[in-house]
Formats: C-alpha cells, structure tokens, sequence
C-alpha cells in the first residue's frame, strides 16, 4: 500500500491539523487557578478527556461549543468550583482561538495539489469556520458531528461521510485515507469499517493519551507520521521512486 494508492485525504482536525491540546489546557486555565489544587498538564488534559466523552455520547446532537460549555461546568464540579455560565460558554467559545500546527498549512496546500481534501470532526460548523481560516486551505467537503448528530467515534459519522464522498465525488472507500491523530476518535472506527488509516503521532514525544480517551484494544493503521510534514515527505518520495 501507498501514500499514491489514494484519491482522498479525510482529516480529523482537531489534534491533527490544529493544536487542541494548547488550546485547551488555555481555555481552562481560569477554572485551574480557581481550584484548590494544582493538576499536572496530563491530569488536566485527561479529566477533559472524560468529561468530553462522556457528555458527546450523554448528548450527541448538542453542538460542539456549547457541548465544550457544559464539559466545562462538569470539570467544575469535579474540582468543586463555582463557575458562571459566562465562564463555561468563554471556554465553549475559544474554539477559534486554538492554533494550528507550524505544518499545517503548508503540508495542506502540497496535499490539496494531489487529493481531495475533506474534513470529518467532532465540531460544529460555525467554529469549524476560524479554524478553516487558519488552516488557509479550502477543503473539498467538510462534514462535522453538528451534520451527523453524533460525535466520533460513532461508526455512524464515518458512514455518514462515505455515503457523502460516494455520492458526491464518486468515490469509494478504497480510494480514501483517514488521516488523523487520534486512536480513539479515529482509528479504532476506522479499523471497523475496514477502512485504511494514517496516523499522524503528534503526542510521539509524549506519554499518556492527552485530551483522547485511550482506545480499546490495540487499533491498527496502514501509516504512521509524526507530524504532517513528515505524510508530506513520505508522498514526495514515492512519487520520485
């Protein structure tokens, strides 16, 4: 199997393409100087973790930055604090704040000349928009949880996109990489639906799963990146062989 196999790069974006991790550990730093306590990078990132899983499959048709508000207050409680809903909807609303990897650009712009380019993530569609901007690429389809009314890792978002990119591209499922950072969002569906995977590993030089749950059982993947850059390289050097 090769990188040149593919008409179709689908994307998760958040992990992958814009660097959710620094955004949120920003976003809550106002709830962590609130508490009485001082929790480790990890420890912040993985009760964000639970909290978000757990409220996507409580409330999968609520939109992604109001879902963020309300994981927010969750985290709250957890660590016995008052917050406002001023406070919690700041946090849902930081989404367009959240940077993109120093790669991104550049490797999307290089992959946009060789594939269609299409977004499938845990989002809604009016913050997907800021991240759109600084992603500086225009993608061939986006579809989020806000269309699907489910969140990843619902196998039903990734059949809902490859029912989409059939219909609307003619494409099929061989003609697709799922390209995305994280094993338990992405690449344990991914595996069920047979579908082929690049892991791009932005947590390589880290221990832990970050903002992700950790996935059941030991999901598999076709490639494996530590960074875009790295997928960028990869597809020069078999086009060059």
């Amino acid at each position: 199997m090769k990188l040149t196999d593919f008409k179709a790069l689908t994307f998760d974006c958040y992990g992958t393409l814009i660097d959710w991790e620094t955004g949120i550990l920003s976003g809550l730093q106002p709830l962590v100087e609130k508490a009485d306590i001082e929790p480790s990078r990890d420890q912040i990132l993985g009760i964000f973790a639970q909290n978000e899983s757990a409220q996507e499959v409580e409330t999968p048709a609520t939109p992604y930055s109001q879902l963020l508000s309300i994981v927010y207050k969750r985290i709250a409680r957890t660590w016995g604090v008052a917050v406002t809903n001023e406070e919690a909807n700041s946090f849902g609303a930081s989404i367009p704040d959240w940077p993109e990897f120093s790669d991104s650009v550049s490797a999307l712009q290089y992959l946009k000349k060789h594939y269609k380019l299409v977004i499938l993530s845990n989002v809604d569609r009016i913050s997907f928009r800021a991240s759109n901007t600084r992603l500086q690429v225009v993608f061939d389809a986006v579809y989020t949880a806000q269309d699907v009314e489910s969140y990843k890792p619902s196998p039903r978002n990734f059949e809902y996109m490859l029912r989409r990119l059939k219909e609307d591209f003619a494409l099929e499922k061989s003609d697709v990489l799922h390209t995305a950072q994280s094993l338990f969002h992405d690449h344990v569906p991914a595996n069920r639906l047979g579908l082929a995977s690049a892991w791009i590993d932005r947590r390589h030089a880290e221990a832990g799963w970050g903002a992700t749950k950790r996935p059941p059982g030991t999901p598999t993947y076709d490639f494996r990146f530590d960074s875009m850059a790295a997928l960028v390289e990869a597809h020069q050097k078999e086009l060059l062989a």
